[in-house]
């Protein structure tokens, strides 16, 4: 299936938003902030550990998907999801990654099945 000329750039934005969630710390920042409630940088930081620098770009990296927003308060820069579906889509991530593992946990156990081995 070609794209045509028009529907080109609806697939690249919505590319664009995978990109915006293909890191493994961005997806931990957009679950901190999926329950809604905004939290600061600072906070961020403590909850994940990172460099104050590697956070800026992460968050810079989700700001420019407009997966999450920010505001400026005295000193302070505080972070929010900019939509309910973005925690959505998280919670049927996280449903699709236990599918997956289950599926894995199976497989693992059926490794006995395979003919045995001699080095």
């Amino acid at each position: 299936m070609s794209l045509t000329h028009s529907e080109r750039p609806l697939y690249e934005v919505k590319a664009g938003l995978f990109k915006g969630l293909a890191h493994p710390l961005r997806i931990r920042l957009l679950e901190l902030l999926a329950d809604g409630t905004e939290r600061s940088v600072a906070e961020l930081q403590r909850s994940t550990g990172m460099e104050p620098s590697h956070l800026s770009q992460h968050l810079s990296v989700l700001r420019r998907h407009r997966l999450v927003s920010s505001d400026r308060r005295a000193s302070h820069v505080y972070y929010r999801i900019t939509a309910p579906e973005v925690a959505e889509f998280l919670a049927v991530a996280r449903r699709l990654l236990a599918a997956v593992l289950v599926s894995d946990a199976e497989q693992f156990g059926r490794i006995s099945e395979l003919p045995e081995l001699r080095p």
